[in-house]
């Protein structure tokens, strides 16, 4: 479907309070940016007023919160921002913040779906940016999240959260974002938290602004503020949170997703996942075969690599292998049994995180990428002909032309190979 063009705010709007994590006080400025600039923080308290942009590449942490990075400079807690950003079609704007952490407000969307409002939208000659998926994509983490994204006509969100605690205890709902809906159905609803944490996130510098103004905290009794704004308040802010962390991809979404137990964490692997996915969709790899043939010295049979369809540059790297019946490895490993070579899949792994290094470096053309060692190396499951094979790598570190790198494989999201890489750049 179509989601129209971008839209910057008509004017300028601020509004200040302290950090529900951090207990600094702060000023958020609201300022209207031009078509494609996206959202951007800029830290108007650190020297040189550094900015960050929001996206995916610069999440920095997701404990409790979902944080922003670029080098050394950081902005916690994001989602709610995001999440009123989101719900009320705001593509483009610059968020001036006078400390680490925007403020909490009453702990709900709302006085930011507010300001917005006042702050009026501005169409914008350029057209939004959109999403969407070819087929369902599943994702599971250790920690016990799940999620599907299925393809679907606008934003729905279907979500299943459950606490150990009388006042919660297991919640659904299902919300579609329309025009409006977000401002009444989820924008009111609080951050929660639980008392006999305090002491713990206190010690970890976290929750350091938390009050009953700002937070629904439970004790053992339950509810110590005086009510609810919702019966499934609890399911209600999470479903928000998963918004705002969604936001990141800076594209309307047509989606439906169904999350069981959706966290900061959990929300950010799956805008990963839709962003991989959406890629592998659309036929338009960011770096195709051709380009890869630059850049790697590898031709037919032993080329691993179909193409690259997300990359940030000095960090991660996905490319993609389309496993057929024609590879000429299948004609002499286990014939009449089809399964490709464990060592080619670490081969193709090889491969990608050879390109992720090449990004590194000015003139690619003038280095070769050797391999100098492989650790905890584990195969989890065969791939075989029709497979595609998805191949992420995170770089660990670099120093002087050396990197460290750790990969994985996976078929239909499930881990098929892993290992830790360890190469150098050679001048040709």
């Amino acid at each position: 479907m179509s989601h129209g063009n971008q839209h910057t705010i008509k004017e300028m709007v601020f509004l200040d309070g302290v950090g529900v994590h951090s207990g600094a006080p702060a000023t958020l400025t609201f300022l209207p940016a031009p078509a494609n600039h996206g959202i951007r923080f800029k830290r108007t308290d650190l020297d040189g007023s550094p900015e960050i942009p929001v996206d995916l590449a610069h999440v920095a942490g997701t404990d409790l919160g979902t944080s922003l990075g670029e080098g050394e400079v950081r902005v916690q807690t994001v989602e709610h921002v995001m999440a009123a950003l989101a719900a009320k079609g705001i593509d483009n704007v610059l968020l001036e913040l006078s400390g680490p952490e925007p403020p909490i407000l009453d702990g709900s969307f709302l006085g930011y779906i507010e300001v917005l409002e006042k702050a009026g939208a501005e169409e914008q000659e350029a057209p939004r940016a959109v999403i969407q998926i070819p087929e369902p994509i599943t994702l599971k983490l250790k920690s016990g999240e799940f999620y599907v994204a299925a393809p679907g006509d606008g934003l729905r969100i279907s979500a299943t959260i459950e606490f150990e605690h009388p006042a919660i205890g297991r919640q659904f709902g299902t919300f579609f974002f329309s025009e409006g809906s977000f401002a009444q159905e989820i924008a009111p609803a609080r951050t929660f938290g639980f008392k006999a944490d305090t002491d713990a996130l206190h010690d970890r510098g976290l929750a350091l602004g938390a009050s009953l103004e700002n937070t629904v905290v439970l004790d053992e009794n339950g509810v110590m503020n005086d009510d609810l704004r919702f019966p499934d308040e609890f399911l209600r802010h999470k479903v928000g949170d998963m918004v705002g962390d969604l936001a990141l991809l800076g594209a309307c979404l047509d989606l439906h997703i169904v999350a069981e137990r959706p966290s900061h964490q959990g929300n950010v692997a799956l805008a990963r996942a839709v962003k991989r996915a959406a890629a592998r969709g659309s036929g338009a790899p960011i770096v195709d075969v051709e380009k890869i043939m630059q850049y790697l010295p590898h031709r037919f049979p032993m080329l691993l690599v179909d193409r690259i369809v997300e990359v940030e540059s000095g960090k991660r790297i996905v490319g993609i292998k389309n496993v057929t019946i024609n590879e000429p490895f299948f004609q002499g490993h286990f014939p009449g049994h089809p399964i490709m070579p464990g060592v080619l899949i670490i081969e193709a792994m090889g491969q990608v995180g050879g390109l992720l290094l090449m990004d590194a470096v000015e003139k690619p053309e003038d280095y070769v990428v050797y391999f100098m060692a492989l650790d905890n190396v584990k195969w989890r499951r065969p791939v075989v002909p029709g497979d595609q094979l998805v191949l992420e790598l995170e770089m660990l570190q670099l120093r002087r032309h050396v990197c460290k790198m750790r990969g994985r494989g996976l078929v239909d999201g499930k881990v098929v190979a892993e290992a830790d890489l360890l190469a150098r750049m050679v001048e040709r």
